[in-house]
């Protein structure tokens, strides 16, 4: 990634970028470790296997082809007793399951009012042989608006307290290009901006690798984000009210323990200023279609 060629709009794409940060939430980028990102766990076979009901918050015309049919999407679906959904309006929840070679990924996943003995969805969707996944979901199936899986490029908490990422990241943005504008490894979009200089969901960013990263003001957290977006980049995967570097809830563990294990990680720095001085001005949009297969 650290060799891969800019775009040739490189610089004013970054500009956008940049007018998306300075003048919301004073002007630095959001870590969302605690809501609007995916709360993850690992499943098995031991795991009680349930069928969602289909959730219509989208007023879709009947049940959606896929979701209780074909690859029934929502069907025997293992979810962890006391699995908590992650906290914001979107309500995520990803499962994986090592022995089968499974991922699923939910929006708007929540327990029924009038049952909550029953899970329902908004949308959501499986992988099958995830190992071997390009890492998206086949469309129109999925968690984001790209069908980019989120599970891969969120930040999680073991990389976040050993200071060390070895993926591409994931990055939502306020302002993405036009739905009409999709980027491999997105296969789809709801990009709302025809502006030519906003950059497309699925883009790859990556940080100037000429940046003295060890000596720039930032937190421990921020470097290791840094070093990784060198070497791995970011990539947009969704439209938010914010420009966001995407990280795993914690709310399963503190469940567990009753202890929030990101407070150690952030070290008193409070989320919304964990990448205070991030050198976005640094950024670079990388090919676009780089590093997709010819066929």
């Amino acid at each position: 990634m650290s060799k891969a060629p800019t775009h040739s709009n490189s610089a004013a794409m970054i500009q956008n970028l940049r007018s998306q940060i300075t003048p919301h939430w004073g002007g630095i980028a959001a870590f969302n470790n605690d809501r609007y990102n995916p709360s993850y766990y690992v499943v098995d076979s031991k795991t009680p296997r349930v069928d969602l009901e289909f959730f219509n918050c989208q007023n879709k015309p009947g049940v959606p082809e896929g979701l209780m049919d074909g690859p029934a999407m929502f069907k025997q679906v293992p979810i962890p007793a006391g699995a908590i959904p992650a906290a914001g309006t979107d309500s995520t929840l990803t499962l994986y399951d090592p022995t089968t070679d499974q991922l699923w990924e939910f929006w708007v996943l929540r327990k029924q009012a009038k049952n909550p003995n029953k899970w329902e969805a908004c949308w959501g969707g499986r992988i099958d042989n995830v190992s071997k996944s390009p890492g998206f979901f086949d469309s129109p199936y999925g968690a984001s608006a790209s069908g980019l899986v989120t599970t891969g490029s969120m930040v999680t908490l073991k990389e976040a307290a050993s200071g060390k990422i070895d993926h591409a990241m994931a990055l939502n943005l306020i302002e993405t290009g036009h739905h009409s504008r999709i980027w491999y490894p997105a296969n789809r979009s709801d990009g709302n901006s025809s502006n030519p200089n906003a950059i497309p969901e699925g883009a790859r960013l990556r940080l100037d690798p000429s940046v003295n990263v060890d000596a720039l003001q930032m937190t421990p957290l921020a470097k290791a984000i840094a070093k990784a977006a060198q070497k791995h980049g970011f990539i947009v995967v969704d439209t938010a009210h914010a420009v966001a570097v995407i990280a795993e809830s914690g709310q399963a563990q503190q469940a567990k323990t009753g202890k929030d294990p990101w407070g150690p990680i952030l070290g008193g720095v409070p989320n919304y200023k964990q990448l205070e001085g991030f050198p976005w001005d640094k950024m670079q949009v990388i090919q676009q279609e780089y590093g997709k297969p010819a066929s």
